[in-house]
């Protein structure tokens, strides 16, 4: 029999705390570990996800930094603004979580959606942004197959949120297809139960609509504006873009380091924890 695995067992024993903060009026729920004293970590998950995303990553980094993993602009528990939302709308939303934490820089570290808004950050307000992370990033290209799939597995998942579509959405995260991801499966069964949430999803989907994706891409000429440390992680089996990608937003990044990790989907910080925080604390902590 495989092992159960438990978000809360990958918690048991870590000194964090969940709640709510204020970002400029929008309720906003974090996950956060470490001591306040320390300098700021962000993490930022994908579409339609939600701050567990990182729970396997919280505890060691704790070690090093006042560590948050948020539900980001009308994701997960975080309130849903009503109208359809793009990456100018998670900037703005993140650079008041950090007005709220009293953070004048951090380091920001997001996965998919979560890199498209950290890199965006990065481009916007350089001076808020200490080290780069783009994890499996999202916002370097608009192919049409990857996109209409995204669609179409997020709004069977939220518009019957039977445990067959919640798990079908996250397994195509996975390149292990053989677990079941119970755990995951069921704390995102329960955000796509909430209230208002087939709305908050189809919100969520805008970015996959090819006219508003055109106009919040990133190029060349955005990447090349970036000026904080960067680090850009790839899979060999993510399921929204091959490893030549991931090398390209590297190479359009001055001085971006580019690591790739065997074995894992969309989720590696997830999928092959030891691996990711071992990558992510060597660059994070470099001198």
């Amino acid at each position: 029999m495989p092992e159960f695995e438990s978000v809360w067992s990958d918690l048991q024993g870590v000194a964090f705390e969940q709640g709510y903060l204020d970002a400029r009026g929008v309720r906003t729920r974090y996950l956060r570990a470490g001591d306040p004293g320390k300098p700021v970590l962000i993490f930022l998950h994908g579409s339609g996800g939600h701050a567990e995303a990182y729970v396997r990553n919280l505890a060691p980094h704790a070690e090093h930094f006042s560590t948050w993993s948020v539900d980001m602009l009308g994701h997960g528990y975080t309130d849903k603004p009503g109208h359809p939302l793009e990456v100018g709308h998670y900037v703005a939303h993140l650079m008041d979580v950090l007005d709220a934490i009293g953070a004048q820089t951090a380091s920001i570290s997001g996965e998919s959606l979560g890199g498209w808004v950290a890199a965006r950050a990065a481009i916007d307000h350089p001076e808020r942004v200490h080290r780069l992370v783009l994890n499996t990033a999202g916002g370097s290209q608009a192919d049409s197959e990857v996109m209409q799939r995204i669609v179409t597995l997020s709004m069977a998942a939220v518009e019957n949120p039977s445990w067959e579509t919640v798990q079908a959405r996250i397994k195509w995260l996975m390149a292990d297809k053989t677990k079941d991801y119970d755990d995951i499966v069921a704390s995102r069964q329960r955000i796509y139960r909430l209230p208002g949430f087939i709305d908050a999803m189809r919100d969520i989907m805008a970015l996959q609509d090819p006219q508003i994706r055109a106009r919040n891409l990133l190029g060349p000429d955005e990447y090349r504006q970036i000026t904080a440390p960067t680090l850009v992680v790839w899979t060999s089996d993510d399921p929204t873009a091959d490893v030549d990608e991931g090398k390209r937003i590297a190479s359009m990044i001055p001085g971006a380091r580019f690591e790739l990790m065997p074995g894992c989907g969309h989720w590696p910080q997830y999928e092959d924890p030891e691996t990711f925080n071992r990558l992510h604390l060597e660059f994070l902590l470099e001198r």
